[in-house]
């Protein structure tokens, strides 16, 4: 199998283009704001659909989908906030 450097190169040129993230024009406290209030809206839509899903209103198969939501979101708020005090930590570490 005989890969030329050139059809690598165009290859990684077209894949990194694909990938690079757009600037959004946020700031990043707007950009936090809007990931929490995403965060909030995911879990009062997910808890209406358990009480519907409760009451016998709601699909079984809308209230599965609507934990497994809600258990993505916690899990990304949870990692999150890891990565905040993981930063806070190395920041008290740093040498004065």
């Amino acid at each position: 199998m005989d890969i030329k450097s050139t059809l690598a190169a165009q290859v990684y040129t077209q894949a990194q283009t694909a990938v690079k993230p757009e600037p959004s024009g946020r700031s990043p406290a707007e950009a936090f704001s809007a990931a929490a209030q995403d965060f909030m809206t995911t879990l009062r839509e997910s808890e209406e659909t358990v009480k519907a899903g409760l009451a016998g209103r709601a699909d079984p198969q809308a209230v599965v989908e609507a934990l497994a939501a809600t258990e993505l979101a916690v899990q990304t708020a949870v990692a999150v906030r890891d990565k905040v005090v993981e930063a806070y930590q190395e920041i008290l570490r740093m040498p004065v």
